[in-house]
């Protein structure tokens, strides 16, 4: 079979569909023929819901050939992707993208999301669990807007099982238990050798970079640490350079950066 060319959409198929929040689905896909390379955690696809454009969405889950893509509703294109009913079909192009690095063995592995940031992690973290006893600490801490945010609810009882998982969030809402505040602040209620440390971040730019910077003067690493960037990504090949920033073309050379690199990129504020 001749290579699939970058910029032609595989057609997948919704095998299910689950309702994450008021505005946010999950979609499991599986290929109609022939699938796609492997993902690896970190990596995008672009998805097509036919007749209407095309998105980057990193992949939330990696299951064989079923790739899962958590969509938040904020224009036509993700409009379109979470409407989408089982048996429907989408295009997908990929895998796109620079991937997560496996943590060290021995490390502890530090998770801190915001938002919908979590949906790329979440590969990562199954990925770390299914080998927890590689590892010395596992921490995911994750942050939201409000209790009505909150993503992959049902995976949380498996992960408390073999990890330290916090939620805190900005506007507690009545009968909420959990922390109020930011993420950073979370850092305080969990252990982690600084030295020894595998962080990885990913939501909001100005939460990567305060949680960033904090980890950094506690005395973890730069070359440890690792964000996930989206920035006005659209061809996924490098050929448009609408996602250029600084030196770099985000889709081609990120999404993922350690900060060492990030630091500089993220120094140019988003628009």
């Amino acid at each position: 079979m001749s290579a699939v060319h970058a910029t032609t959409p595989v057609p997948y198929r919704v095998l299910a569909r689950r309702r994450e929040t008021a505005d946010s689905v999950t979609l499991d896909l599986v290929p109609a023929a022939v699938p796609l390379r492997a993902f690896r955690p970190g990596q995008y696809a672009m998805l097509y819901p036919f007749g209407t454009g095309e998105i980057p969405v990193s992949t939330s889950g990696i299951s064989g050939h079923t790739l899962g893509h958590t969509v938040r509703a904020v224009g036509k294109v993700s409009e379109a992707l979470c409407r989408a009913e089982r048996g429907d079909w989408i295009g997908v192009r990929g895998p796109y993208g620079t991937a997560w690095g496996t943590p060290p063995a021995g490390s502890d592995v530090l998770v801190v999301a915001g938002g919908i940031g979590l949906a790329p992690l979440r590969p990562l973290i199954v990925e770390t669990l299914d080998r927890v006893g590689e590892f010395g600490t596992v921490s995911v801490l994750t942050g939201y807007r409000d209790p009505g945010g909150q993503l992959f609810l049902d995976d949380l009882p498996g992960w408390r099982s073999r990890a330290d998982v916090l939620v805190t969030v900005d506007r507690p809402e009545p009968g909420w238990r959990g922390a109020t505040g930011l993420v950073t602040g979370l850092l305080d209620t969990v252990g982690f050798r600084p030295g020894h440390c595998a962080a990885y971040l990913c939501g909001p730019e100005v939460m990567m970079r305060a949680a960033a910077r904090e980890l950094r003067r506690r005395g973890v690493p730069a070359e440890r640490i690792q964000v996930s960037l989206e920035r006005n990504m659209r061809c996924a090949t490098g050929w448009c350079g609408h996602c250029q920033l600084g030196p770099v073309l985000v889709c081609r050379d990120g999404p993922v950066f350690g900060w060492d690199r990030a630091e500089h990129l993220l120094s140019t504020p988003e628009l």
